[in-house]
């Protein structure tokens, strides 16, 4: 059995969400919660290393032998003004932990603890990343490149991440795609200017970029597998003077989403013909950018439903869902194509909490009954994967 941790032990991954939750800061500039981290560990007498400015990463061998995996919380939160009327909401105006990234960054902390008070009889070693600018820039790919898998070399990584879908203290784990990938789109359609009395003397941008709006919608509707999933929204629209004036430029931006790696590869060029093409038909040019964002979150089949066993197996009071995938992006699938990883989503919802809004929102908060189920989730996985009870597919 995977021991629930103490009312102690508990207490104080509270005390350490909300003393993070007080003091959130954006991407890279996680400098008090990483200090923060460190002290904890340091308390562990856990040895530690600063990567990716403001990223750590910690490691607890262990005495017998076995694999080594990894652990990964995101530390960052969002430019986003709380109104949850919390006690120990967001005192810097403008930020807030509105992703839960401060309830990720205490469990793995907690988890510390359980797992530091067993070395003895802790196969292996495990790894813990705690991870900067998850919402941007992305703070995955430069730990990686500095070394957060190599020393010791990772050969599994698991992740937990709130979700307000499912009952506070559940969990999900779904083999397979779980988040999507997200890359940035950019429009430029130009014309020719002209008074708004005489429309025939000028090339309106604005009905172009109208057209080409709804067109896009075609990739979705008629062009993608109906089996499949895809995401192409236009999130902003720029153009024109004043009401009299006819637009000779009009800026679009967006973002283009999906599961499948072949139907991602296809968008650019799917965007690019019918932006050009429609442009065109009204007389207009079109030009179309894109930025490739976060790839999708894969979860690895085998390692994905040999810990749904165990954790059925070994905390059989825990209710585990194949949960649907999502559109929304994780960084952490940098990780997970670095070695096999899983995402494993952790229910926050409570009614009586008002724990009911998304992620993202200026009223998100979770339910913290559901911490030290988090917690045990991690241990479950640190304990199985270290002593070779996972499989993975490489």
């Amino acid at each position: 059995m995977i021991e629930s941790p103490t009312e102690r032990l508990t207490a104080r991954v509270t005390e350490l969400r909300r003393t993070i939750h007080r003091r959130p800061e954006l991407g890279f500039e996680e400098h008090e919660t990483a200090a923060l981290v460190e002290r904890e560990l340091a308390s562990l007498g856990i040895e530690y290393r600063r990567v990716a400015k403001t990223g750590v990463v910690g490691v607890i061998r262990g005495a017998l032998p076995g694999r080594v995996v990894a652990l990964r919380a995101d530390m960052d939160a969002l430019p986003i003004t709380e109104r949850t009327g919390l006690p120990f909401a967001s005192e810097i105006e403008g930020k807030m932990h509105a992703c839960g990234h401060d309830a990720h960054t205490s469990m793995l902390l907690g988890a510390a603890h359980v797992l530091a008070g067993m070395r003895d009889r802790l196969h292996g070693a495990v790894v813990l990343l705690f991870q900067p600018a998850e919402e941007g820039p992305g703070g995955a790919e430069p730990m990686i490149a500095q070394g957060a898998l190599d020393d010791p070399r990772v050969e599994m990584v698991a992740m937990l991440h709130v979700d307000p879908r499912i009952h506070a203290g559940e969990i999900g784990i779904t083999p397979g795609p779980v988040n999507a990938s997200a890359d940035e789109l950019y429009i430029t359609v130009r014309g020719k200017g002209g008074h708004g009395a005489y429309p025939h003397t000028a090339v309106d941008t604005i009905p172009a970029a109208s057209a080409i709006v709804l067109a896009l919608q075609n990739i979705a509707a008629r062009e993608t597998d109906p089996l499949k999933s895809v995401v192409v929204t236009i999130g902003t629209i720029e153009g024109g003077y004043r009401n009299n004036v006819i637009a000779d430029e009009v800026k679009m931006s967006g973002t283009l989403r999906a599961h499948d790696p072949g139907v991602r590869d296809g968008l650019e060029a799917r965007v690019q013909r019918i932006v050009e093409h429609v442009a065109s038909a009204y007389g207009a040019r079109a030009e179309v950018r894109v930025l490739r964002g976060y790839p999708p979150v894969v979860n690895d089949v085998p390692l994905a439903e040999s810990l749904t066993r165990y954790l059925r197996e070994h905390a059989p009071e825990i209710t585990i869902h194949r949960l649907s995938p999502t559109m929304g992006a994780e960084d952490f699938a940098y990780f997970a194509r670095a070695v096999p990883g899983v995402h494993v989503r952790l229910g926050v919802r409570s009614e009586a909490e008002g724990a009911v809004h998304s992620g993202h929102s200026p009223e998100f908060r979770i339910d913290e009954a559901a911490l030290p189920v988090g917690v045990r989730t991690l241990v479950g996985f640190a304990l199985a994967g270290t002593a070779g009870e996972l499989q993975t597919s490489s």
